[in-house]
């Protein structure tokens, strides 16, 4: 079977009736290839079925429809390139093959139920169309003039797209009783989230919102200001100031961290829980204030021998503990991809709604048992202090 898996891709894709979509990625080996991502899938223009292929890279996407023997011939050098992996899609079966370095192919079959769409534009669920200018994309460079997504902006695009996804489906937007919102970026960079997520609440939702956000990059801060004035953004500002030293005079009502460093996340983290904040979007870059707790466990060790291991542990545990301490303080709170991994590796988002009371006796079970098996102190709970304390103590004397 591992030899002829080119003509069963060949007989799904060419399958007029079958085929439903065809998908290659990744790489084994050199050179480079030129696209990161190829989708085949059948279209009919003018009631005549063509092969659509959309060739992906990380700045811009190519697509085109071919016939016949036009889009066989095009297939044929598709399965020629060195891809990683690749999916073949049918009305009633996918066949995945997977190669392995030395370009070995790994062939299974897994059932479908999936119908093909034929639409030859189907329109993304985006919350900031990409065919429909847009006064705050063009106005940052990611539209041009006319309203198409730069190609280089592609990536960005799609960030802001997803961020707003993660949002939206929090299902909160629409519960503020009081507004303005009260908007926190902490390590705010250069704030092209929080620039979204104002334009779109205050434009695209119509919930007036103010955004607060401070970064300790001085030079930073003054061109998020020229920007903000730039875009007419009245109720945004720019303070230079660290995550811990910041004391904001209206508690935020939604505080984000964007790829803050190590325990600027437990900062903004901080920052929310004590204000109470009602949602908290958090999406953490480098972890090492545990890594350098952590010591050799049983049967752990051998994942200590290499310091990569090691690091991703580290990254793993530091989120597990500050989603549970999310949980005990009252968030209804869920670890979630932000991007895809080729976007970037870091990609999770850390999503807490503050619905429910605190001190749930499982999350801190969970919590302490995780913590006396590492013999490591987060450092979150380290600067809740006698606030988690309070609430572990009290819970805990309340189900003895």
């Amino acid at each position: 079977m591992n030899t002829d898996y080119k003509e069963q891709i060949k007989r799904i894709v060419l399958d007029e009736e079958q085929f439903v979509r065809l998908t290659m990625k990744g790489q084994i080996r050199e050179p480079i290839l030129p696209w990161r991502q190829v989708i085949v899938r059948p279209v009919r223009i003018k009631n005549e079925r063509y092969l659509q292929f959309s060739y992906f890279t990380q700045k811009q996407d190519i697509t085109k429809n071919y016939r016949n023997g036009e889009a066989g011939a095009k297939l044929d050098e598709l399965l020629a390139l060195p891809f990683h992996s690749i999916a073949a899609q049918s009305l009633s079966e996918t066949l995945h093959v997977q190669f392995t370095k030395k370009g070995k192919a790994i062939t299974r079959r897994a059932p479908s139920g999936e119908a093909p769409n034929l639409a030859h534009d189907q329109r993304k669920n985006l919350l900031l169309p990409a065919d429909r200018p847009d006064a705050f994309l063009q106005a940052t460079g990611i539209m041009d003039a006319q309203g198409k997504v730069r190609p280089t902006m592609q990536a960005k695009f799609t960030q802001i797209n997803e961020f707003l996804k993660l949002l939206e489906h929090t299902d909160e937007l629409q519960r503020f009783e009081t507004t303005p919102v009260q908007i926190l970026d902490c390590g705010c960079g250069s704030a092209y989230l929080a620039f979204a997520v104002y334009h779109y609440l205050n434009e695209v939702r119509h919930i007036p919102a103010r955004l607060v956000g401070i970064d300790v990059n001085g030079a930073l801060i003054q061109k998020d200001s020229r920007q903000s004035a730039q875009l007419g953004f009245s109720e945004a500002c720019f303070q230079k100031s660290a995550i811990i030293d910041y004391a904001p005079e209206t508690p935020p009502d939604i505080v984000l961290a964007l790829h803050a460093c190590d325990t600027a996340t437990d900062e903004a983290l901080f920052q929310g829980i004590r204000a109470g904040s009602r949602l908290i979007l958090a999406a953490p870059c480098c972890h090492h204030h545990l890594h350098e707790q952590l010591h050799a466990v049983a049967p752990f060790a051998p994942v200590f021998q290499d310091g990569i291991l090691k690091k991703r542990l580290a990254d793993i545990l530091t989120d597990t503990f500050r989603a549970l301490i999310l949980r005990i303080m009252g968030y209804k709170t869920d670890v979630v991809e932000f991007i895809a991994a080729e976007h970037t590796d870091k990609n999770l988002m850390i999503r807490a709604i503050h619905r429910l009371p605190p001190g749930n006796p499982e999350y801190i079970r969970e919590y302490l048992a995780l913590k006396s098996y590492w013999g490591v102190t987060p450092y979150l709970e380290t600067l809740l202090g006698e606030r988690f304390a309070q609430v572990v103590r009290e819970t805990r004397v309340s189900t003895s």
